[in-house]
């Protein structure tokens, strides 16, 4: 007996006999694929480059953040466009030296803001009163 042969004669799994033919694919389904995948491809080329679905597109809105310029600590300040760390520690250093500002003018005072940096500040910074801002 040839080694590993012996539980072969009981494994329904091993068959003896001529090997079966693999049987031929339906036309059915295989048409079925084709006419589908041809649909898909026609679906594709007339939507063009709008993808899929229409609605699938971002729609991108602009950061809204404003802040109080009297209150904001230095690391919010920071993420302002045309800020950076050292001018957000200028406005916080102004602010500690010469109170609270009035208007958002105020800022003209700071070293290294000018009409340009302010005009880009302006949507994201506001002015609260406060008590010792009163006049």
């Amino acid at each position: 007996m040839v080694w590993g042969m012996e539980h072969a004669a009981g494994d329904p799994a091993v068959r003896s006999g001529p090997a079966e033919s693999p049987r031929p694919w339906p036309v059915g389904p295989l048409a079925l694929a084709a006419v589908l995948g041809g649909l898909a491809a026609a679906f594709l080329v007339a939507s063009g480059d709008r993808g899929l679905v229409a609605h699938d597109e971002a729609t991108i809105r602009p950061l809204r953040l404003e802040l109080d310029l009297n209150t904001a600590l230095p690391e919010e300040l920071s993420i302002l466009p045309g800020l950076g760390p050292a001018l957000a520690g200028r406005i916080v250093e102004h602010r500690a030296a010469h109170g609270p500002f009035v208007s958002l003018d105020g800022l003209l005072d700071v070293p290294g803001i000018g009409p340009t940096t302010l005009a880009g500040l302006r949507p994201h910074l506001r002015v609260v009163a406060t008590p010792e801002a009163a006049p």
